[in-house]
C-alpha cells in the first residue's frame, strides 16, 4: 500500500489522483492511501502537484517490548529499500506505547537492516523526547535530497503498541520543483499553491490574475498545469535508488510525460506585485521552470490590475497580518478587491488563502470555503467566490 501525505488536501488530492489515472483509497491521517504497482509509485511521484511525500507501506505489527520489535523486524523486507552498505535514516515517533524510547527503536530497526542486507549501516539518533519521542538522523536530514549518497529515510510510528514502517519513495520533499530559487516575503509552497489552483475551480483555458504575486509561485504553477508539465521530470526520486527499479520501464513514463507537454499556454497567466523585488524574484523563477514565455510579470498595485476578457480567475495570496501589515491597511486591501471584483472583474471567480474572517468580510462576497490547511505554521482557508 502506498500513503501520500498533504495535510489538510485530503479531497483536492483524491481528485487529483483520479485525474492522473489512480484510484485513491482511503483518508489516513493527513493524507490518502493507494494501492498499486511500481508504475502507479513513479507516475504519482511524477505527476502529484499537491502531494508532499509518497511512502510505501513496508510493514505493520504489534509490539509492547524490545524482543517483539527486535522478532518482527526480522522479517521485514528491508532489501525492497536498501542495497548493501546504503545509509538510511529513521523518523521515529512514540506514543501511548510501552515502547517509548524512539533511540532505542531506531537502534533495534538499524540492526535488523544489518543482519538482512550487509554492510555498516550509517545512522545517528537526534530529537529524542520521553513517550512523545521523536528521532531522526542526524546532520543532514533524512529524505531532504534525493542524491546518490542521501540516506534512505523510513517512518516509524508505534501508536498504542502498533508499528507501522513506511520507506519514503520522494526522497526530497515533492513541493521542491527545483525552480524557486528566489523567495519574496511570505513564501507559499508550490504544492499548496497547486491546490490552490485546482480548488478555485480554474479550468486551465480562461486567462488567470495573481495580483499579489510575491515570488511567482501561483502563476508559475498555473503556467506547469496549462502546459501539462509533470513537476516531477527535472528532479531525482528515492524510489530511484532502489534495488528493484526498473530504470527502462521508468525512463518510458518520464518520456511520455514530456511528450504530452503543450509548447505554450492556452490562456493568459498575469501575475503583478507592488514590491520590484518581489516581480525580479518571480521572473526569475519563470525562467528556471521554463515557463517565462507563458506569464506576464509586471510592477504594479492591485488598483492598476487590469483583467484579460471576458472572464477568467484571480486567485492569490494575500498578506495575512500576521507577519506583514495590520489591521487597518489589510482590512482596506480586502474591500478593494471586493470592489475590483464587482466593478471591474464581475465575471472572474476569485480564490484567495485567507487566516482571518474578519478580513474576508471586508470583501463583501458570496464566499465558500473549499479546504483548511497551514502555511508556513500558519492556519489558513482557502475562500472561493464563484463568477455569476
Amino acid at each position: 500500500m502506498f500513503a501520500i501525505s498533504a495535510p489538510g488536501l485530503e479531497q483536492i488530492l483524491s481528485n487529483e489522483l483520479r485525474s492522473i489515472g489512480i484510484v485513491p483509497g482511503k483518508v489516513v491521517s493527513g493524507g490518502v492511501a493507494f494501492e498499486g504497482h511500481a508504475r502507479h509509485l513513479g507516475t504519482a511521484n511524477l505527476w502529484s502537484r499537491t502531494a508532499s511525500r509518497i511512502v510505501v507501506r513496508a510493514d505493520e505489527f504489534h509490539a509492547n517490548s524490545f524482543h517483539e520489535l527486535e522478532r518482527r523486524a526480522k522479517r521485514v523486507q528491508w532489501e525492497r529499500f536498501v542495497s548493501f552498505g546504503q545509509a538510511v535514516g529513521f523518523r521515529v515517533t512514540c506514543r501511548k506505547s510501552r515502547l517509548y524510547h524512539s533511540g532505542a527503536v531506531a537502534d533495534r530497526l538499524v540492526q535488523a537492516i544489518e543482519r538482512q542486507v550487509g554492510g555498516n549501516v550509517a545512522v545517528a539518533i537526534e530529537n529524542e523526547s520521553g513517550e512523545e519521542g521523536t528521532a531522526t538522523l542526524a546532520g543532514e536530514r533524512p529524505g531532504e535530497s534525493a542524491g546518490q549518497d542521501s540516506p534512505q529515510l523510513f517512518i516509524v510510528r508505534i501508536a498504542n503498541d502498533i508499528c507501522t514502517i513506511s520507506a519514503d519513495s520522494s526522497g526530497e520533499l515533492l513541493h521542491r520543483r527545483g525552480y524557486r530559487k528566489a523567495v519574496a516575503k511570505a513564501p507559499l509552497r508550490e504544492t499548496l499553491a497547486a491546490a490552490m489552483l485546482i480548488g478555485s475551480g480554474w479550468n486551465q483555458r480562461s486567462p488567470l490574475v495573481d495580483p499579489m504575486c510575491g515570488s511567482g509561485t501561483i502563476a508559475i504553477e498555473a503556467a506547469l498545469m496549462a502546459r501539462r508539465i509533470a513537476p516531477g521530470t527535472s528532479r531525482r526520486f528515492a524510489f530511484e535508488r532502489w534495488p528493484g527499479h526498473d530504470e527502462n520501464a521508468w525512463r518510458d513514463i518520464v518520456e511520455r510525460a514530456r511528450e504530452s507537454a503543450l509548447a505554450g499556454a492556452p490562456a493568459p497567466i498575469l501575475a503583478s506585485d507592488r514590491d520590484e523585488g518581489g516581480v525580479g524574484a518571480a521572473r526569475a523563477n519563470a525562467v528556471r521552470a521554463g515557463v517565462e514565455g507563458d506569464i506576464n510579470i509586471e510592477t504594479k498595485a492591485v488598483s492598476a490590475v487590469e483583467f484579460p476578457a471576458p472572464a477568467g480567475w484571480i486567485v492569490s495570496n494575500p498578506p495575512y497580518g500576521l507577519r506583514t501589515g495590520d489591521g487597518g491597511p489589510l482590512r482596506n486591501l480586502y474591500a478593494q478587491i471586493g470592489k475590483i471584483m464587482r466593478e471591474r472583474a464581475c465575471e472572474y471567480g476569485l480564490a484567495l488563502l485567507s487566516a482571518d474572517k474578519s478580513l474576508d468580510a471586508q470583501l463583501r462576497l458570496d464566499l465558500r470555503e473549499e479546504f483548511r490547511t497551514t502555511n508556513g505554521g500558519i492556519p489558513v482557508r482557502l475562500i472561493v467566490a464563484q463568477a455569476p
